[in-house]
Parts: C-alpha cells; structure tokens; sequence
C-alpha cells in the first residue's frame, strides 16, 4: 500500500470529501455530489473549519484522498469534566477498503484525541452497516448505548 499521510481538510478538498461521503448505499440515497457542489457543504465546512472543537480529516494517498472523517470534541461535566472525542462521517474510498486504512485512521484518530486530552473516543454508526460494526469492534469499540436520532424539517438548499 502507499504511505499515507492524515491531515486537516482544506476548502479545495470539498468536492472529494463529499464524493467520498456519497460512496456507498447509504450516502447515494442522502449525500448530494453533483457538481457544482451544494452550497450547504460549504457552509458547513465553513463552520467546521473555524470550530476549535472540530477537525474535518482527510487521508492522502498517491497525492489522492482516500479517506475522510470528522472529530468533535465534546467539553462534559459528567465522567469529572471529560473531554469526548466524537468520530463520524467516516468514509474510505471504495479501492482502498479492506486495505488496513480504515484501521490506520483510526489509530491516528485516536491518537489525535488523546493529544486534545479526552477520556473517551465514541463514535455512531447506522444500524443498515453490519461490517462496520464488526470493523469498530475489532477497534476495541463496545456498543454499549442506544443511539437515537430525530429528523427534523428539511431546509431549503
């Protein structure tokens, strides 16, 4: 495999990150990667960007991004003031899956939480995604909560 590199995601990185998010069952049916791009994905990457409690990654390959996810980090008066650093938006490109950089990552992932000071990496996955369930436990992940999601009205694009 080529050496891959984590960084965190520029503006120019956009267009990938979100054909990396469209990629799968899932993503088709929610993910918007017509071009141009959605002007929401730049807002939100906008915002995201000038958060200090997020971190929008990508992975870089062969000078290609071949992987992306997002950290929050979450301040929480429970567990004695715990930091929590959330992972979501995980996605690997569909040639690199099953490669070991989904586990590289993560592992750089983590370390990333760690250096920000939190007690506990968590992270959600959607019911309908059996092998990434497998893939987080094997991580050392445990499902040990319920996790619920309420809808709300959509707003304009």
């Amino acid at each position: 495999m080529t050496p891959v590199s984590f960084r965190r995601a520029e503006l120019a990185d956009l267009p990938d990150i979100v054909t990396l998010l469209a990629d799968d069952e899932l993503g088709r049916s929610r993910e918007d990667a017509g071009s141009p791009l959605n002007p929401r994905y730049i807002d939100a990457f906008r915002a995201i960007d000038q958060d200090p409690n997020q971190f929008q990654a990508v992975a870089v390959s062969g000078g290609k991004i071949v992987g992306t996810l997002q950290i929050t980090f979450i301040p929480g008066l429970s567990r004695i003031g715990s930091w929590r650093g959330q992972i979501e938006g995980v996605r690997i490109a569909a040639g690199h899956r099953g490669s070991g950089l989904g586990r590289q990552m993560f592992e750089w992932a983590i370390k990333h939480c760690v250096g920000r000071g939190c007690d506990l990496v968590q992270l959600t996955t959607d019911k309908a995604r059996p092998d990434a369930h497998r893939f987080y436990e094997r991580l050392g992940f445990v499902g040990s909560h319920y996790g619920y999601k309420l809808s709300l009205p959509t707003r304009p694009t």
